[in-house]
């Protein structure tokens, strides 16, 4: 291959290639194997991300998380991996707690899985987990307020800012999109990204619970840095690959049975 004439559009292909199969590329791996510059190769990476394909970051790019669906879509994907997830994220919870839950379909799951008759005050954004602990037995929730976000599955917006900043939880599970070594914890609306960080700013732990799909990928929006993270749940099925640059950043990871 090194010393064939590679059009662009070759390069893309395997390119997408690369990032499907192993859901990173560095620039100078791709400039060495396909024997062209780095220049030529980060063009290429900043075209392919102009059309939505992959995340730039430093010195090459990540995979798009899938994660980009509206509620509904998400809710569909994955629950068995989720429900996994979240039985394995509900163990950090202590009886007389105050929780914050962010909107989120693995979340949804977690609001699923606490068990009743623990004293939990959960605060949340998002009306179904609201719904879903309305009325049973040992749960006081709190709804914030804002506009509602279909896609989010969220109230969102200033207003919902303002509320966050008067609280203050004891653990709050942050829902994410996708979470790297390189990109941080990340989102695909930019409204979510700063009500996070204000839930973040709130809380004197943070949980995230991601599947295994969302591991090692990036999205659109910023979130926080991995050193805000206390907790990192993943799914059991995540390759020991894919969590060591994650661990090599220092996080303390509670990995789900399989």
């Amino acid at each position: 291959m090194a010393n064939l004439p590679i059009l662009p559009e070759e390069r893309h292909r395997l390119i997408r290639q690369r990032l499907e199969a192993q859901g990173r590329v560095l620039a100078v791996d791709l400039a060495r194997d396909l024997n062209i510059s780095e220049d030529t190769i980060r063009r290429d990476l900043r075209e392919l991300a102009a059309l939505g394909h992959c995340q730039r970051v430093y010195g090459g790019a990540l995979r798009l998380s899938p994660a980009s669906g509206d509620l509904q879509t998400r809710q569909r994907q994955n629950p068995e991996g989720k429900a996994l997830v979240a039985r394995r994220a509900v163990g950090l919870v202590q009886p007389g707690q105050v929780l914050f839950l962010d909107a989120g379909s693995t979340n949804r799951a977690i609001a699923d899985a606490l068990p009743d008759h623990a004293d939990l005050t959960v605060i949340t954004n998002a009306p179904d987990i609201a719904l879903a602990l309305a009325g049973r037995p040992g749960f006081t929730v709190i709804q914030v307020g804002g506009v509602l976000n279909p896609s989010v599955g969220g109230t969102l917006g200033a207003r919902a800012v303002r509320e966050v900043a008067d609280y203050a939880a004891d653990l709050c599970f942050v829902g994410v999109c996708a979470v790297s070594a390189e990109a941080g914890l990340r989102c695909f609306s930019l409204e979510d990204a700063e009500f996070k960080r204000a839930v973040i700013a709130a809380s004197r732990a943070v949980a995230v619970a991601v599947t295994a799909e969302k591991v090692g990928t990036a999205a659109s929006f910023h979130v926080a840095d991995l050193a805000t993270i206390d907790h990192l749940i993943v799914g059991g099925e995540v390759p020991d690959a894919a969590l060591a640059p994650l661990l090599d950043a220092g996080l303390v990871i509670l990995q789900a049975a399989a």
